[in-house]
């Protein structure tokens, strides 16, 4: 009954289900009336916001309608001008969400399905036209506002350098925007994101600033019930001014459940609170439980309340201040019981440092958190107070950037490319849990079922490990605008294609890594059994390879050359009927580097000969087993 309940509510949150979703009647040649939904996002090369689709204009008529899409404008003059809530018409057609296909890559248009986006669209000046007409919100428009007026404060009165500007802001009220990526790797090594994406904790700390505020304001402090609304208004205001993450979600509400409990004489446990809450979120909106935030945030909670006691009595500590540090270290410990499984599966590596860092970082992440309400607090109302309030403030977060890079810096400080499976993780977890069960409760029984999971879990490692060592690829990436290549032999692989994604970071980390991760790729070689090349020539395990980026002189061949595999890329100046008059090609890819209209000319070309074609932008990394 309850999973036919839950499939009923997951079903009727799809709004592809509802008869007023514009995918139901819109087509390619129709025009949309979409209207901003929230404050144009500056990224590198256009502005990017939400959508809402108001109406579909075919033939002449208007179809009121609903749904969201992705939309990126162009940066020009008139893109600036856009806010929350204009009406724009568009004339260009959309486009699906679709994946890059890269093995082990993040599944894109699942994680935008859940938010209920299925399209996405880029917008130059001549694509789209403001009607001049504006829609908005009372709410909504408040918490923009809101949030801008922060972003003020902090951008006025902090007058650091900019990583110290962009984690006050992200610990403040979730912004993002302005973190620097080789910062936030940092906090990932050590152990310490979680103190930069807003969570339970960061509510928890406003909730005791409340309770303490309202506690001591004369007639206020006289009303349990003034008490308890104004506590809870003040909550929702901070979570949604935040962005309303599952996380802050998922503590609003539990704050909600157990202020009321308590209130109302209706104490219960912090589980039965939990489980509220959860049950809460998910009829609200079934996606949430494949929400990484929401999952961790829920599995850290459950963690230390389960097992912070039990650590914290391994030792017994005289010394008062010993003790707290004890204390905040039986947390940290605990939290990591539960969470550094799934940690390992979403992001493949786990903080060697945590303990430390946590020690240092949540103590003063705490105290920067009060320091800056006190700055958005006093420094309109004191402007000159307002001023030495933000310089304590960017001083307080250099200090902790400082430590965090210290820490960062030791080559030990992160266990990295570590491979995952669902299955893995699932033994994982019967291993940790057991065992934890077995130290707790001293059950024989929990023990054997710990080393028999434990068992399962090496099989299941030797195993990959075998499947590892005998594998034999080619690997094509999809990376847009680029050439990207793996020749991969066992752990081992060769790199061919754009220098730059040597070079930068966060193009390797976003496309190339997770596939290496996922296929136990530990080491990259100038030589590898069985591959000879002689650009633009490979021959790997007898399959032979031509990658061609350029202009080619080819003269027809009576006697055709065989070859497996031809690579287009960078939009070679090439047609397919040359290439077919000299070459023998059972397959052509067209890699992502080229343009979709060059990868469409060449498509038709291929139809009209009849061969074989591959689109990588369209079809996702072409993967090829040579063995």
């Amino acid at each position: 009954m309850l999973i036919c309940t839950g499939s009923l509510i997951t079903w009727q949150n799809d709004t592809r289900h509802q008869p007023g979703w514009f995918g139901n009647n819109y087509h390619d040649s129709d025009y949309l009336v979409v209207k901003i939904n929230e404050p144009l996002i500056e990224k590198t090369k256009s502005y990017k916001a939400d959508g809402v689709v108001q109406y579909i204009i075919s033939n002449d008529s208007a179809i009121k309608c609903q749904g969201k899409i992705l939309l990126y404008f162009s940066k020009d003059s008139t893109t600036q001008l856009l806010k929350y809530g204009d009406l724009v018409l568009i004339s260009k057609p959309l486009q699906r969400i679709k994946n890059s296909g890269n093995p082990g890559g993040f599944n894109y248009e699942r994680y935008a399905g859940f938010q209920q986006i299925f399209h996405n669209l880029f917008l130059k000046e001549k694509d789209w036209v403001r009607t001049g007409v504006n829609h908005t919100n009372a709410l909504r428009q408040f918490v923009f506002t809101a949030r801008d007026k922060v972003l003020t404060i902090l951008r006025k009165n902090i007058n650091g350098n900019k990583d110290e500007l962009g984690i006050a802001q992200a610990l403040l009220i979730g912004y993002t925007n302005d973190l620097d990526k080789d910062l936030v790797q940092a906090y990932s090594n050590t152990g310490v994101v979680h103190i930069i994406a807003i969570s339970g904790m960061h509510l928890g700390l406003i909730y005791i600033l409340l309770v303490w505020i309202f506690s001591k304001i004369p007639l206020i402090n006289r009303s349990k019930v003034a008490q308890v609304l104004l506590i809870l208004v003040c909550l929702w205001l901070f979570a949604l001014v935040t962005g309303a993450a599952a996380s802050v979600t998922r503590a609003a509400v539990m704050f909600t459940c157990i202020t009321i409990g308590t209130t109302f004489k209706r104490k219960s446990t912090i589980y039965n609170s939990l489980a509220a809450s959860a049950f809460i979120m998910l009829c609200y909106n079934p996606y949430f439980l494949w929400d990484v935030g929401f999952q961790l945030s829920y599995l850290a909670v459950i963690s230390i309340i389960s097992f912070q006691k039990a650590v914290y009595n391994w030792l017994f500590i005289k010394n008062k201040w010993v003790d707290k540090i004890w204390k905040l270290a039986a947390i940290s410990l605990a939290a990591q019981v539960l969470t550094f499984p799934i940690c390992i599966y979403y992001f493949h590596q786990f903080p060697n440092l945590f303990l430390f860092t946590n020690i240092i970082a949540v103590p003063l992440s705490s105290l920067i958190l009060y320091t800056e309400i006190a700055l958005v607090s006093v420094a309109e109302l004191i402007p000159f107070a307002g001023i030495y309030v933000g310089k304590l403030v960017g001083w307080l977060v250099g200090c902790m950037n400082g430590v965090i890079m210290w820490f960062n810096h030791f080559a030990f400080s992160v266990w990295d490319q570590i491979p995952s499976s669902p299955l893995s993780t699932f033994l994982l977890y019967a291993v940790v849990i057991s065992t934890a069960s077995w130290l707790m409760k001293t059950n024989k029984n929990w023990l054997k079922f710990s080393l028999i999971s434990l068992l399962g879990f090496l099989i299941v490692h030797a195993s990959n490990k075998w499947s590892v060592k005998n594998q034999q690829k080619i690997i094509v990436y999809n990376v847009p605008q680029h050439q990207a290549i793996d020749f991969v032999s066992g752990n081992d692989y060769i790199f061919t294609g754009d220098s730059i994604l040597l070079e930068d970071g966060m193009l390797q980390n976003f496309h190339l890594k997770p596939g290496r991760i996922a296929l136990q790729l530990t080491k990259s070689s100038t030589a590898i059994n069985l591959l000879f090349q002689s650009k633009p020539y490979y021959l790997f395990h007898n399959k032979r390879i031509l990658m061609i980026d350029q202009a080619l002189n080819l003269q027809p061949l009576s006697d055709k050359l065989k070859v497996d595999l031809i690579i287009l890329s960078h939009g070679a100046k090439i047609s397919i009927a040359q290439l077919a008059a000299v070459f023998n090609c059972k397959c052509y890819v067209f890699d992502a580097s080229n343009s979709l209209w060059k990868i469409g000319k060449w498509q038709k070309e291929c139809e009209e000969l009849h061969l074989r074609s591959y689109s990588v932008p369209e079809m996702g990394a072409y993967i090829e087993d040579v063995r």
